[in-house]
């Protein structure tokens, strides 16, 4: 018996199994279906590339066929450990924009979700490299918009690259401003991404919040290996739905875990996780349970649907005169000499994050702001997982900030453990694919200018035959690809909304003591990376909880 159940010990579920456990008189239990986060390459910033797409460390899921990615089928990384994605993921701090939550709190009614209203759950958990001791790298404005003392370090990169200040300096002939600041509530411009590192080392959520903390509290329990089947519930004579606890396959076999009376079991499964679970226990759509054999407990339509994902779209230019990875690791030296550098100091390729330079620019499709963001690598292959080029290139991936497209996600059976059916629906809209050759036009602008002239930029991919905007479009699906940032699916919304799963203080609907707090509560995506937000979204919620109780 606990008074909360948290079902992921990933970005959300370990920032609440802290808040929450702080109370010494309630009984907490985290459960991860995954395994701990002990394996060497977590730690190591470029070991994300031995990390996705290896079963200990990722779920390996896949989409389905795309159609507006010329049916192809991507891999869909999640994470599968302790910490969930914040293990594996490009370690990039980002807010978003103000605009972001202006909507949210709109599509809400609530104003707890405006930009204002969510800085201070920002502020709360960072702790920010320019707020060190020497605070006058601080302006009076930055120290205003951020943190420090907080559990969530974040640090500026440990390395530099010549062809990334080149394309940083053509991207501001361009017409692009410099940025040294992306999380002040705009985050036009470029500059070098900051990071969640400590010292040249991932910081990933299990050590901002349950070590050492939590593992010191008697009134915390962490389960490993512990996969929800699905989740208890109950009707009252009176018909209200009531949320008692969960079934979990643990290595042990099966169990039940169970709420004290008032107690809640909290949902931080992620955007594929926590719909499946939904689904799995009868509540979501119900022709979607029905055709599976699964009883109706209430029927949310929403469960599952609404899914939005960035797609990055990787120009490929090959240059002259500078050094990029591609070469750096052909030789034995070259390997030997990043290795050191990194065991040394905790600097170089080794230390860095799968992108290093970002901007965030216009397409001149949306008139309220910039709705591109760029991950510039010095770096060039074919797809993730496979050999470097041999000659020295960089890519330039750029995603549509706020992308109209959605998709579903479905469960196939009700076994807890198939995978479910993963469909993003990629460039279905008509403004989403005039928005992809903007942005690859975009690409061709910035490698054009002075700045990158004395490198001779060539480009591999899309290709430079390719013009119409009907080419292009069709290009960003031959060489479009996840960024990892899916959101959406259990998304919040007013009472009269009927595709609303949980309401502003992410209650589900219809079910007392059943939240769900991670990603998928996100009504629309947030204009850059999804982690950092996802920690403001279980920051707010545990306040909340502890409120209630």
């Amino acid at each position: 018996m606990f008074d909360y159940i948290i079902v992921g010990a990933g970005t959300a579920g370990c920032l609440l199994a802290n808040r929450l456990s702080a109370d010494p008189s309630k009984r907490v239990l985290l459960l991860e279906a995954g395994g701990r986060d002990d394996y060497h390459w977590i730690h190591i910033p470029v070991g994300y590339l031995h990390c996705i797409g290896n079963p200990r460390t990722d779920w390996l899921f896949q989409t389905e066929a795309e159609p507006g990615l010329n049916g192809r089928s991507l891999r869909y990384p999640r994470g599968k450990v302790l910490g969930g994605c914040s293990s594996i993921n490009g370690m990039i701090y980002m807010r978003g924009q103000a605009r972001d939550y202006e909507a949210w709190a709109a599509a809400t009614g609530d104003p707890a979700w405006r930009w204002q209203a969510c800085l201070p759950d920002f502020i709360k958990h960072e702790d920010h490299w320019r707020l060190d001791d020497n605070a006058t790298r601080a302006s009076p404005g930055f120290k205003a918009a951020h943190g420090h003392g907080g559990e969530w370090r974040v640090e500026r990169q440990r390395l530099r690259w010549d062809i990334l200040d080149a394309f940083a300096a053509a991207a501001v002939q361009a017409g692009i401003p410099a940025s040294d600041d992306f999380n002040a509530g705009s985050n036009e411009g470029v500059g070098y991404f900051e990071v969640n590192q400590r010292a040249g080392l991932r910081w990933n959520t299990t050590k901002a919040f349950l070590r050492p903390t939590c593992y010191a509290r008697p009134n915390f329990e962490l389960w490993t290996g512990a996969a929800v089947q699905r989740l208890t519930l109950a009707r009252a004579e009176s018909g209200a739905l009531q949320c008692e606890g969960a079934e979990v396959r643990t290595p042990r076999g099966q169990e039940s875990v169970a709420l004290n009376p008032g107690g809640e079991l909290i949902l931080a499964a992620g955007a594929i996780g926590s719909p499946q679970l939904l689904q799995l226990s009868g509540l979501g759509p119900a022709d979607l349970l029905q055709s599976l054999g699964i009883a109706v407990q209430q029927d949310l339509p929403g469960v599952g649907a609404n899914l939005q994902d960035h797609l990055q779209i990787r120009s490929i230019y090959k240059v002259e005169g500078a050094l990029t990875l591609n070469t750096l690791t052909q030789s034995w030296w070259g390997k030997a000499k990043i290795g050191l550098e990194y065991l040394i100091k905790r600097s170089g390729p080794m230390s860095m994050a799968p992108s290093q330079l970002g901007a965030f620019a216009r397409s001149g499709l949306d008139p309220d702001g910039p709705d591109l963001e760029y991950h510039v690598q010095p770096l060039s292959l074919e797809a993730f997982g496979q050999p470097l080029h041999p000659f020295n290139a960089f890519t330039a991936s750029v995603c549509q900030l706020n992308p109209t497209s959605r998709g579903t996600v479905q469960i196939r059976s009700p076994d807890a453990s198939e995978a479910p059916r993963i469909q993003p629906n990629y460039l279905a809209t008509e403004h989403d694919r005039r928005v992809a050759a903007a942005a690859l036009r975009l690409t061709r602008q910035i490698v054009a200018q002075p700045a990158l002239a004395a490198h001779r930029p060539e480009e591999i991919k899309p290709g430079p035959q390719l013009e119409s905007e009907e080419e292009l479009a069709r290009a960003a699906g031959d060489i479009g690809t996840t960024i990892f940032h899916p959101v959406g699916t259990c998304k919040m919304g007013r009472a009269e909304d009927a595709m609303a799963v949980v309401d502003s203080r992410l209650r589900v609907r219809g079910v007392a003591g059943l939240r769900v707090v991670d990603a998928s509560v996100m009504p629309n995506i947030t204009s850059g990376n999804t982690n950092s937000p996802t920690l403001m979204i279980a920051e707010k919620a545990a306040a909340w909880i502890l409120a209630g109780a």
